[in-house]
């Protein structure tokens, strides 16, 4: 009699051995739903997180998950992506329009002085030549100097000041002074190289160039290159004669290979 009634008692325990397929049901819910909710997210750092942590629990750190992580679930999240990649696409425009300020600023400032070459006289002595870099202004040491000296000849004043006067006007450009000589020694008692002479050349003409109160002496620069940068062959007089100068350069605050790099980068 207690045999048959243990028999019976055992016969109707109920079947859980169904949780065990729901379980795994409610787990790859939940995935499902983590993984929606990080596809929705711009920050892609967090969404790679949480797919290598799945792809670890599932598979025990290799499998599908971790090659999908690497693959935009939409359109939406790839153009996110690429816009934080380049979080300021207009920045080529910018450098752009600055570009072509300067550059119609320099064209005015070129007019003027080669207005002032004409009504003068000075085609022989003095030239100007806008590049990519900068406006120069080339003055051949005659119209300035005397031979081996470097004090500027009384009538030349005129010429520094008109140009300062010229200058004052565009104030946010840096502006260099250079001299430059041929490649016949100088030895005597005032100065012993052509790098000294260059160099004070440069220094006495860019002194009286910030005579002018407007200017202002931190956008300015004097250098000497000795006979080392010829525009012209030393074998010549003629040549030795383009090769002893003073350059006037106003330099450009953006380039146009800077404008170009930064839209190609875009």
């Amino acid at each position: 009699m207690s045999k048959k009634h243990r028999r019976e008692h055992h016969e109707e325990h109920i079947d859980e051995t169904w949780l065990i397929p729901y379980a795994d049901l409610l787990t790859l819910l939940l995935a499902l739903f983590i993984i929606l909710f990080a596809s929705s997210q711009v920050d892609s750092k967090k969404y790679d997180s949480i797919m290598r942590a799945l792809n670890s629990a599932f598979t025990g750190g290799t499998g599908t998950f971790e090659s999908s992580a690497k693959i935009p679930l939409n359109r939406d999240s790839s153009t996110a992506l690429k816009k934080h990649d380049n979080p300021n696409p207009s920045e080529s425009e910018a450098l752009q329009k600055q570009y072509e300020a300067e550059q119609a600023d320099l064209e005015k400032l070129k007019q003027k002085l080669d207005q002032y070459i004409t009504d003068n006289k000075l085609g022989s002595e003095l030239t100007t030549t806008l590049t990519d870099d900068q406006l120069m202004i080339t003055i051949q040491d005659k119209a300035l100097f005397a031979s081996g000296s470097a004090v500027i000849k009384p009538e030349s004043r005129l010429l520094a000041q008109a140009m300062t006067d010229m200058l004052s006007q565009y104030p946010k450009y840096r502006i260099e002074v250079a001299g430059h000589a041929d490649n016949v020694p100088i030895n005597n008692k005032e100065f012993d190289s052509n790098w000294d002479l260059s160099s004070k050349r440069a220094l006495n003409f860019m002194k009286i160039l910030l005579e002018n109160n407007a200017i202002d002496p931190s956008r300015f620069r004097s250098i000497g290159y000795g006979e080392y940068r010829p525009v012209d062959s030393n074998v010549t007089t003629e040549g030795r004669s383009k090769n002893r100068r003073v350059e006037v350069s106003i330099m450009r605050g953006i380039k146009a290979s800077e404008v170009k790099k930064t839209a190609e980068g875009e």
